[in-house]
């Protein structure tokens, strides 16, 4: 389509019989304009807005018709002073929010800031007022997130603007000659520039443009990327994530020289505008799946996440009230970036140190980075070890309370099991008052200052375990088997699959205490059947036992060497298999 086109055929009702300059993006993403098309005393300008595409960077390169905003300014203007819009007709959007105008006189545009962003009341918000070659521009930036020393030096660079180096385009002129700063970006529509600032960018405003330039002059409050506490390895990285999601990205990025790897950027929650970052590794990602873990985020109606990665987790796995984990979470950069090479899609979510690793299955959540940092023996053995120790967690106390009610069960080689004496109060009431007294500890050390964890755990241990076996109120091997379970538990690598193992495990006794031996039977079935029958984002969450994938169990089996793990797992359905196909992909 022509620009003549453009200005009489779709548009007859706003009269085009005057002059007209048609905008638009070149390959270089440079903003040109058309020369003059009909004669008439009264030039007008007809700006195509394509902010959509500006901020995913799809702006540059596009021909004009494949806008959908026609903005079109007439000068001198009317009255009211405000632009004429005009929209070409497209199909209708769901939901989607109608394009609001940059004011554009000065005094409206404070007003406006005053009355939707609280300036002059709300101290953070600080607009800087200046003059540069006769033109009024100011600074809209969010005190906080404002990285002063850059700010400071496109000020300095403005200041020796002079009137004769401005052209009639000049917004094309502080965009491309005179705004010194690494990533600029128009904004044409004031939703989203409102947007852009309280992400922490700084929106400089020219009195009399339609349009604002948004610098990305960041300076987020952050920590320094510390080693996790929950994922700590003998020898291996110390770097773990931070609250700050453009950091993270980076420390996956730095292990993750990738060209097929993406991060696409998304916004989550009415209020919150919380950024969700989604990662995967383009020719290798199942992309039935990451259509589908999209389509979930956009669908999320909320008001916002202000505890971040939990409540999205929530509004896209929808699991009620099932207490296993169906994401991964991980704060490690090198775990995040083995998974994405497996094929997996990670969530990063700003202003929280977790990762989203999905989909995961039951046997993926106990392994730990640990067992890959040591030969393929020793890593076998510690997963064994810690196979053992889960199972503890969940079947060692039911089956023992099983033994003491039934003693005729146990073989005589297991005679010695079960209680010597019984305590002052029923057995089944001592293993819920320990779990209840085991998690009650384990949030008192949370909550604990460091200098006083030593005597929280004496009083612990003695003041409370001795003395309560002492005085006869527990059985000496309920402490026992209730310790034994409790460190299988913090030795589960997923800190919510051990919450859930210990739900089960309560489960388990009260149904024991209850039926005995079909109690224990029932309950484990009914347990195993519902885990078989739970999904991860369409994905059995019992893989590789059900359905059965031999190649996929060994490798959960045995920590198998680098160079003969040739293949990626089945459950993710990976474009390619293979890891290293003919050794092409370099």
């Amino acid at each position: 389509m022509s620009e003549r086109e453009h200005g009489k055929d779709n548009h007859p009702e706003s009269g085009f019989k005057k002059p007209v300059h048609v905008f638009w993006y070149d390959s270089e993403g440079i903003l040109k304009n058309t020369p003059e098309i009909d004669d008439a005393d009264l030039e007008s300008e007809m700006i195509l807005s394509a902010d959509a595409g500006l901020e995913a960077g799809a702006g540059a390169g596009q021909e004009a018709e494949e806008y959908e905003d026609i903005r079109i300014s007439e000068f001198p203007h009317d009255e009211d002073q405000q632009p004429i819009m005009g929209h070409r007709k497209q199909p209708s959007k769901e939901n989607e929010k109608p394009k609001v105008p940059i004011p554009l006189q000065m005094e409206a545009y404070l007003q406006k800031l005053e009355e939707e962003l609280g300036y002059k009341k709300s101290f953070d918000v600080v607009v800087r007022e200046m003059t540069y070659a006769n033109k009024r521009v100011s600074f809209l930036f969010m005190n906080g997130f404002a990285h002063g020393t850059m700010l400071t030096e496109v000020l300095k660079r403005l200041t020796y603007l002079q009137t004769d180096d401005l052209s009639s385009h000049v917004m094309h002129d502080f965009l491309d000659l005179y705004v010194p700063a690494i990533q600029v970006a128009q904004e044409s529509d004031w939703d989203r520039m409102m947007s852009a600032v309280l992400a922490g960018g700084t929106a400089m405003y020219i009195e009399g443009e339609p349009i604002v330039l948004i610098i990305d002059a960041k300076a987020f409050p952050a920590r320094s990327p510390d080693e996790p506490s929950l994922e700590r390895v003998v020898r291996g990285a110390r770097d773990g994530f931070v609250e700050t999601m453009l950091v993270n990205v980076t420390l996956v990025r730095r292990r993750l020289r990738d060209k097929q790897l993406r991060y696409e950027i998304m916004r989550v929650g009415e209020r919150t505008q919380t950024d969700v970052c989604i990662a995967y590794i383009d020719d290798i990602v199942d992309k039935e799946m990451l259509k589908g873990i999209k389509d979930k985020i956009r669908a999320i109606k909320l008001d916002g996440l202000p505890l971040a990665d939990k409540q999205l987790e929530e509004a896209t796995v929808k699991r009620g009230w099932n207490p296993y984990p169906l994401v991964r979470y991980s704060e490690r950069p090198d775990t995040v970036a083995v998974h994405l090479m497996e094929g997996h899609i990670a969530l990063f979510v700003d202003t929280t140190p977790s990762v989203i690793i999905l989909p995961t299955s039951f046997f993926n959540l106990v392994q730990h980075a640990e067992e890959n940092r040591q030969s393929p023996f020793i890593g076998t053995y510690l997963r064994w070890v810690r196979f053992f120790g889960i199972a503890a967690s969940l079947f060692l106390l039911p089956l023992w309370f099983l033994f003491t009610l039934k003693p005729e069960l146990k073989p005589p080689a297991l005679d010695f099991i079960g209680a010597q004496k019984a305590g002052r109060i029923p057995m089944v009431v001592q293993f819920l008052l320990a779990e209840i007294g085991v998690d009650l500890m384990r949030m008192a050390a949370i909550h604990t200052p460091s200098p006083l964890a030593t005597a929280m755990a004496l009083i612990s241990a003695i003041l409370i375990g001795d003395i309560a076996v002492k005085t006869g109120l527990f059985v000496n091997e309920v402490i026992l088997y209730m310790a034994i379970a409790s460190i299988g538990m913090f030795a589960t690598p997923s800190y919510e699959l051990g919450l859930a193992n210990r739900i089960v495990r309560l489960l388990l006794i009260v149904a024991v205490a209850v039926f005995k031996v079909p109690g224990f039977m029932i309950a484990t079935t009914v347990v195993f059947i519902m885990l078989v029958k739970e999904r991860s984002f369409n994905r059995p969450y019992m893989w590789p036992l059900i359905p059965f994938d031999l190649r996929g169990l060994m490798s959960i089996l045995f920590r198998v060497p680098v160079l003969s793990n040739r293949t990626r797992p089945n459950l993710l359905k990976p474009q390619q298999r293979d890891r290293m196909p003919n050794g092409k992909h370099r």
